[in-house]
């Protein structure tokens, strides 16, 4: 059995998930990260997209963080987002139409429109597409691994 380590993911709203995990995949504000049970103690920024999650057993799940803070310490691990959701409670179809109206927005040129907003917005939904996608692939390879077994 592989050594586990408390992972909980906490948004302004709840807590979405606290379990056991063997490994934590997230991208850090200096790159990717990849978190063990006895990782040394850290505390980085998180970037907008996938949070996977290795559960005991090997079964993975993927989460959407918009950001935030990731915690490590001996006995836990706690990624603090702003808004955390589950991949397979988000939307592809509104994120692609989101990403298009932000897209249409900064091509209007009028000087009324905020940039900087709709800048944020284009890089949310591209993150949210990015976990999407991340979890479609996972799903596709866990199922070929099954119908290989």
């Amino acid at each position: 059995m592989a050594s586990t380590v408390l992972c909980s993911i906490v948004s302004a709203e709840e807590e979405i998930f606290s379990g056991q995990v063997e490994m934590v995949v997230a991208t850090g504000t200096i790159g990717e990260l990849g978190i063990l049970p006895g990782h040394t103690p850290l505390l980085t920024g998180v970037r907008p997209g996938p949070v996977r999650l290795i559960l005991e057993g090997g079964h993975e799940e993927t989460f959407y963080a918009s950001g935030g803070y990731l915690e490590v310490q001996p006995t836990s691990i706690t990624i603090l987002a702003d808004t955390a959701l589950r991949a397979e409670d988000l939307d592809e179809a509104a994120a692609i139409e989101a990403q298009k109206k932000a897209e249409q927005d900064l091509a209007d040129q009028n000087s009324d429109i905020d940039f900087a907003r709709i800048a944020a917005d284009l890089n949310e939904q591209a993150a949210i597409l990015r976990t999407i996608r991340r979890t479609n692939v996972g799903k596709k390879l866990s199922k070929e691994r099954s119908n290989d077994l």
